[in-house]
């Protein structure tokens, strides 16, 4: 799946939009790498934010004459660059008066189903738009190894980033770079100063929850994803809120890492409790370990625990037994992440924040009402 997320080699036409439409520029070189957010003597849009108590993309709006700002807020802005002395270079600014059809798209992260969806789901909707799309992949997230994909993405005159990668840390690090063109994340968490897309992973872990407190079970456990993921920490907060409307225990989730034999070993653990009922699982691939582990240890499912999972893998319908899970139309999201990067390439007030949509319940076979009182 992950193979088939790049289109970027693939031909196309010319870029949507209007022509001589300008797109948020940059105050560094062509040349140069993305400006960093710590002062270095020289003034940096990050400077002019500060001072004026915006994001370094309301400075570019500014600097490019865009749509979308109040006119106190660019007076603001104009104040700023005249207290700072701040001069774009004059490149930079012609440069960004330029539209190149090449977008920029980095994911961090394992290959796994939902990421390389969305990418290829991104790649694809990029395509039919008329834009090709230069991609970088990195296996795990390292804050060096971005910023200098960033750099070169910057230097291929993308115009806009994207990061997919489930890791708040990426987040950070975008945060901090003032690459001269949109900065656009899949986050389930705040990120300020960047252009946000997501879906409600803590609305769907609410609905998860409901669902299991619906049929009757009292005794839910968590297995959660890794702490430093965005999504996993929504899910556990869902989980973790619904749980305390209805008076019951939250007890201390186990942390998984994703992978199906962290779930095999969340598994044993919790075969031993026989007060536990209903299991929520962060993820499908860790519910696939948590049934091997029951299916080992004797207990029934959904008979004696009943199993709900996240994402609705294509797997999902075949594991035995079938999984109640969340849905999560990945294609989808990578489509609003384009959404999003259109939007703002047009100056549009409201581009900055797409979070709205929600995990689907898939009622299968994994949940049923506790046989026990």
């Amino acid at each position: 799946m992950a193979g088939r997320a790049s289109r970027g080699s693939e031909a196309a036409g010319d870029a949507v939009g209007a022509p001589g439409e300008v797109v948020p520029g940059s105050d560094a070189a062509p040349d140069a790498p993305p400006a960093e957010a710590p002062g270095t003597g020289v003034p940096t849009m990050f400077d002019v934010a500060r001072r004026a108590g915006v994001s370094h993309q309301t400075v570019s709006r500014v600097l490019n004459d865009l749509t979308g700002v109040a006119a106190s807020t660019k007076a603001r802005v104009e104040q700023a660059i005249a207290e700072l002395n701040y001069t774009p270079s004059p490149a930079a600014r012609a440069m960004a008066k330029r539209r190149s059809g090449n977008l920029g798209l980095i994911q961090a992260g394992r290959p796994d189903y939902g990421p390389s969806s969305a990418a290829l789901g991104f790649n694809e909707a990029a395509h039919e738009a008329g834009y090709t799309v230069s991609q970088a992949s990195m296996r795990s997230l390292d804050p060096d190894v971005l910023r200098q994909a960033v750099h070169r993405l910057a230097l291929q005159r993308v115009e806009a980033i994207v990061l997919i990668s489930g890791e708040r840390e990426g987040v950070g690090v975008l945060s901090g770079i003032d690459a001269g063109v949109p900065l656009v994340v899949v986050a389930s968490e705040p990120a300020p100063g960047l252009h946000r897309v997501a879906m409600d992973q803590y609305e769907g872990a609410r609905l998860a929850t409901r669902h299991l407190i619906e049929l009757g079970h009292r005794e839910i456990r968590h297995i959660a994803g890794p702490p430093e993921s965005m999504d996993a920490a929504e899910r556990r907060r869902g989980w973790a809120d619904v749980m305390s409307e209805h008076g019951l225990a939250a007890h201390e989730p186990i942390e998984g890492d994703w992978l199906a034999a962290s779930g095999y070993e969340a598994g044993l653990r919790l075969a031993a409790d026989r007060d536990v009922t209903a299991v929520f699982s962060a993820n499908d691939q860790m519910s696939l370990g948590l049934l091997h582990a029951y299916r080992e240890a004797g207990v029934q499912v959904p008979g004696d625990v009943s199993v709900i999972g996240f994402d609705d893998i294509p797997e999902a319908a075949h594991f035995a037994p079938p999984l109640t899970t969340m849905r999560q139309d990945f294609d989808v999201l990578g489509r609003d992440v384009l959404a999003a990067v259109l939007a703002v390439l047009r100056g549009e007030a409201d581009a900055a924040d797409r979070t709205s949509r929600v995990p689907e319940l898939v009622a299968r076979a994994s949940t049923a009402p506790p046989a026990r009182g």
